[in-house]
């Protein structure tokens, strides 16, 4: 196949995976994926049973898949970049041989995170930078400007800085992101509206503090109006799940959107997620509360 198809083909897959993503709330699920078509012919994205994904007719690994056992990827080092082990056999045929070419052309890859049973979370585009025999694995950078650096394996600090700052925006947050919206069935927790793409999750306790880990149980699926409301200390979340609107915006008369969307949430309860796991950690709530009655003056007992 000719190198300039196959990136069109590429591009138009890419597209396709970024909008189906979106319009769910950032993932995508293994049926979709699988039963991806082009110009009326299946190609699917990811592979049925394997990490990997080389369709016979392209030159280069399309895709490859990561499995997340914790908040962060555990292919992930602290240089920023993944590590991506060789398939087994013969490291320089099959598989390895198509992710390698990959290296040589610079072709964009998609890799997908998968969170949970059959949710993927793509990030793309990412490259294949590098190749250590040694050590039987790949690193992928999470940016172009990586291929052409001529050492990836010794990065100097500024590069590693800027792989790390990378990591987080384009790794991190989106499978937080993910995580979160399964978990509550991607409706909002105050709402209750159901539209992927109009959804976030939203940290209970902020991301940087020490205790704001990027796991479920510290994050509220919200909607957009929600989430903006919650960060400006409009909402408050009581430890016993208790929506808390600021009294100042009970007072306020304005149009629908205040009234329906805020006024009446009001003493409304969260909706949770099925797993007990998954719920909003109640100490959280509880150090996140305390900063909303002290920013509004509401009481601080939840009762």
């Amino acid at each position: 196949m000719e190198s300039a198809v196959e990136a069109e083909l590429r591009k138009q897959i890419m597209e396709w995976v970024s909008a189906r993503a979106e319009a769910n709330g950032g993932f995508l699920r293994r049926d979709e994926l699988l039963d991806f078509h082009l110009a009326g012919e299946k190609l699917p994205v990811i592979d049925y049973s394997r990490g990997i994904r080389n369709p016979a007719s392209f030159s280069s690994t399309l895709s490859i898949v990561s499995a997340a056992n914790g908040p962060y990827d555990d292919t992930e080092s602290d240089d920023g970049l993944l590590h991506y082990a060789y398939r087994k056999g013969d490291p320089w045929s099959g598989d390895n041989r198509k992710l390698r070419h990959a290296m040589v052309t610079r072709m964009p890859l998609i890799l997908f995170r998968k969170e949970v049973a059959n949710v993927y979370t793509p990030v793309f585009p990412v490259y294949v930078v590098d190749d250590e025999p040694e050590n039987r694995q790949f690193l992928i950078a999470l940016d172009e400007s990586f291929t052409f650096i001529h050492d990836p394996r010794h990065l100097t600090e500024p590069q590693r800085q800027y792989a790390l700052r990378l990591a987080k925006q384009r790794l991190h947050q989106p499978a937080f992101r993910t995580r979160v919206l399964v978990a509550y069935e991607t409706r909002c927790a105050v709402c209750e509206l159901n539209h992927g793409s109009l959804l976030d999750a939203a940290h209970i306790v902020p991301d940087g503090h020490e205790l704001g880990a990027p796991t479920v149980d510290n994050g509220l699926a919200l909607c957009k109006i929600h989430h903006a409301a919650y960060d400006q200390n409009m909402i408050g979340v009581t430890p016993d799940y208790e929506v808390r609107i600021a009294f100042r915006l009970l007072q306020e008369v304005d149009g629908p959107m205040l009234k329906h969307g805020l006024q009446e949430m009001h003493g409304r309860q969260l909706s949770l997620p099925r797993l007990r796991p998954d719920r909003p950690d109640r100490d959280h709530l509880a150090w996140r509360y305390e900063h909303f009655a002290t920013a509004t003056g509401v009481p601080r007992a939840a009762g």
